[in-house]
């Protein structure tokens, strides 16, 4: 069964329990949640769910029919084909010994980032971006010695004219 990447933008009523119905109709399925990111609109009762998954094709029509069908659902928009912005945050702990600081810095320009914490023996860098650059950006920290990742996870809005 070959899986794509699916980005679901849902709007739903902000309420208790509305996130947890929603999830479960991935873990019912078998599927996991790769990225999940939930937060009010410019309507303080409405929140917007953003979600990132894996699954095939069918399976993703299926679990957007049963996401229309849950009552506190407003809207399921799939942007999956559609043209979006997207954008990861992340803060990064890395080590910051002595010799390879020059080297963090140089990394940390290039992706265009930012030093948000110094410590004796590390540095906490914030990095904004598509999940590509997160990824890019991480794989170039590795050796550095990444100590903690806490990331929101994709966020996205589709563009005026998304189709």
């Amino acid at each position: 069964m070959e899986t794509n990447r699916y980005l679901l933008s849902i709007l739903v009523d902000d309420e208790p329990g509305v996130l947890s119905r929603i999830a479960g109709l991935f873990s019912g399925r078998g599927f996991n949640i790769d990225s999940l990111s939930v937060a009010t609109t410019v309507d303080p009762a409405v929140s917007r769910i953003t979600m990132v998954t894996n699954c095939d094709a069918h399976i993703i029509e299926q679990i957007k029919k049963q996401l229309n069908k849950l009552i506190n659902v407003i809207t399921v928009n799939d942007l999956t084909e559609k043209k979006y912005v997207e954008r990861q945050l992340a803060l990064i702990k890395v080590h910051a010994q002595p010799e390879k600081r020059a080297e963090i810095l140089r990394i940390v320009d290039i992706f265009r980032c930012k030093i948000v914490d110094v410590g004796h023996s590390h540095f906490i860098i914030e990095m904004s971006g598509t999940s590509e650059k997160h990824t890019a950006f991480v794989s170039l920290l590795q050796p550095m010695g990444i100590v903690e990742i806490a990331s929101t996870g994709s966020i996205a809005l589709a563009r005026e004219n998304g189709k």
